[in-house]
């Protein structure tokens, strides 16, 4: 029998894919200067923190409110590794004690604690920045989701521990650079990141590596793993008595959620120049899923590009209403998530996807049914069975009309 097999990149996928990555790669770096597009490249930063809760919450139904702790444990394992290059016993001549950092110096600390040691090495520094927030959130899902712990409670208790790091950062200032973070980072390897070239080459860099982790989310959402997150989502005692460990799918993706946050968090220290402990609370992380949620928390594309929309529209109210633009950017959210609850993807696929032509969704035209292919007649087109069946808000199964899935009303 000879049907449509499911592919990881449907060609509706790859149309997507391919118009981001011109977005990102050409279009933008030719219409904005040097400034604007550091601007882009540091949104572009957190859009790694919305693929991962796409994945973790739009399908595994796992609500994170702590994701700013792996993005910033990514951004402190660079930034350290970028102040000790800084802090060479020449640059720091004048400290009480040359050859560590000044933030140390200032605390009256003689030595570099054996923590920081490591850290010298720039291929122990990108192991590193995945490393520590995965192992981090390893420990946190395994300890959660293994006693069954989900829903509201672990929204709550991810919530908490973002606080707690915030604390603890600020707290050791002598070793964590307090409330300030680390700053005054100039160089990579000797290449100073503060030039306009440099800016230039580091915001294609995020923009690679972006792309990366999107194919990467992508094919877990295509294979068997991401359909089951699916049926997790939606029915997880019927997942768990067909004989799957669902703690273990949990922890995994939750895990990958960390690991694309924390690549986020490094390629903004580089960017920006520095990390503290204002990227790591509550506040932030809550605002990452608002990106999500603006964007379509069912979209890796939408992920993206809501990313780019609420923090340009941040800047953008900032400046032109410095006393007026928090009310305005709030006024945003709630229209964005009262009137669009599927955001910016939902929007696409309401009202521009459904008069798309039939070669933007890979459909084989009716006639193949005449070789045994398909079984519709006339102008019609076989579905795209490679498709997920989405539900409606009140999980009612969707309906197909016009070759597409549309959610029951």
């Amino acid at each position: 029998m000879n049907h449509k097999q499911i592919t990881y990149f449907p060609r509706k996928d790859l149309i997507g894919f391919a118009i981001l990555a011109a977005v990102l790669m050409l279009v933008l770096p030719m219409a904005l200067d040097v400034f604007r597009l550091n601007l882009v490249g540091k949104y572009l930063t957190y859009a790694f923190v919305a693929i991962g809760l796409v994945l973790c919450w739009g399908y595994g139904g796992i609500l994170s409110l702590g994701q700013g702790v792996f993005f910033g444990l990514g951004g402190y394992c660079m930034a350290m590794f970028l102040k000790l290059e800084s802090s060479d016993p020449e640059s720091t001549k004048i400290q009480s004690t040359p050859g560590i950092p000044d933030f140390m110096d200032w605390n009256q600390i003689t030595e570099l604690p054996w923590w920081w040691e490591p850290f010298y090495s720039l291929p122990f520094t990108l192991f590193a920045v995945v490393a520590v927030p995965v192992l981090f959130a390893f420990i946190i899902s395994v300890a959660m989701f293994k006693r069954r712990v989900g829903g509201v409670y672990f929204a709550i208790i991810t919530q908490a521990i973002a606080a707690i790091l915030t604390i603890l950062i600020i707290g050791q200032q002598g070793y964590t650079g307090g409330v300030n973070g680390i700053t005054d980072l100039r160089t990579l390897l000797g290449w100073d990141i503060r030039t306009d070239e440099a800016k230039t080459i580091l915001y294609f860099v995020c923009c690679l590596l972006l792309l990366a982790s999107l194919a990467t989310a992508q094919i877990i959402r295509r294979n068997k793993v991401g359909r089951i997150l699916v049926a997790m989502r939606d029915q997880e005692d019927r997942v768990r008595f067909s004989g799957y460990d669902v703690s273990n799918f949990k922890i995994f993706v939750f895990c990958m959620a960390a690991a694309f946050s924390a690549i986020g968090g490094a390629m903004f220290t580089l960017q920006v120049g520095f990390m503290s402990p204002s990227f790591v609370g509550i506040v932030p992380s809550i605002e990452m899923v608002i990106y999500c949620a603006v964007g379509g928390r069912l979209s890796l594309l939408g992920a993206v590009y809501g990313s780019l929309l609420v923090n340009w529209a941040k800047t953008s109210l900032s400046e032109s209403f410095p006393e007026l633009w928090l009310f305005g950017l709030g006024a945003l959210f709630i229209g964005v998530v009262l009137a669009f609850p599927n955001g910016i993807a939902g929007l696409f696929q309401r009202y521009v996807e459904p008069y798309m032509p039939a070669w933007y969704h890979g459909r084989v035209a009716a006639k193949a049914s005449e070789k045994g292919n398909s079984t519709t007649s006339g102008d019609n087109v076989t579905p795209d069975t490679s498709e997920e069946v989405p539900t409606g808000s009140d999980k009612q199964p969707a309906t197909l009309k016009g070759g597409h899935y549309v959610n029951a009303e």
